[in-house]
C-alpha cells in the first residue's frame, strides 16, 4: 500500500479501533489483515463527520474504482466484516482493498499485490459517501 495522508471521521476510527481491539493480532489467518489495519488507523487523521471531505472514502460510501492494468471499472461499497458479499458489491474493510481503501480521495491510485502479480487501481468516483448526505439533508 501507499503511504499517504488519509482521513478518517471520529465514527468509523472508533468503530473500526474496536474492530482491531476485538481481533487477535497474534495469530490466525486475520493477522496481517488487521495488522494492516491498525496501521492505517495509527497514521490516519481524525476528523469530525461533518469535517470529513465528499471525495474521501469513508465506511460505507460507495465508489467507482477502475483497474488501470485492464482499464475494467466497477462499483463497490467499503462495509465493516459481518456485511462483505464480493457477488454483492460488499467489500470489506479487512480484506487488502478494503483497508487500503479507507481515507483515499478520487484520484488516488492503489497499488498491491495479488496472487497474478500487481495491479493498481483508481477510484473514479464516490456515488455515496454517508457522511455527505447527511449534510446535504442538513
Amino acid at each position: 500500500m501507499n503511504e499517504r495522508m488519509i482521513y478518517i471521521t471520529e465514527q468509523d476510527h472508533a468503530r473500526l479501533s474496536n474492530l482491531v481491539g476485538t481481533g487477535d493480532l497474534t495469530s490466525g489467518s486475520g493477522k496481517a489483515y488487521l495488522k494492516a489495519l491498525r496501521d492505517e488507523l495509527d497514521r490516519a487523521v481524525i476528523v469530525p463527520a461533518e469535517s470529513i471531505p465528499s471525495d474521501v472514502v469513508t465506511m460505507n460510501s460507495k465508489l467507482v474504482l477502475r483497474d488501470l492494468t485492464t482499464d475494467e471499472q466497477f462499483t463497490c461499497t467499503l462495509v465493516f466484516p459481518g456485511l462483505a458479499n464480493i457477488e454483492k458489491g460488499f467489500v470489506s474493510v479487512l480484506a487488502p482493498i478494503g483497508t487500503a481503501l479507507i481515507g483515499y480521495r478520487v484520484g488516488d491510485t492503489i497499488e498491491w499485490d495479488v496472487p497474478a502479480g500487481k495491479t493498481t487501481i483508481r477510484v473514479e468516483e464516490i456515488l455515496y459517501q454517508p457522511e455527505a448526505a447527511a449534510n446535504a439533508q442538513a
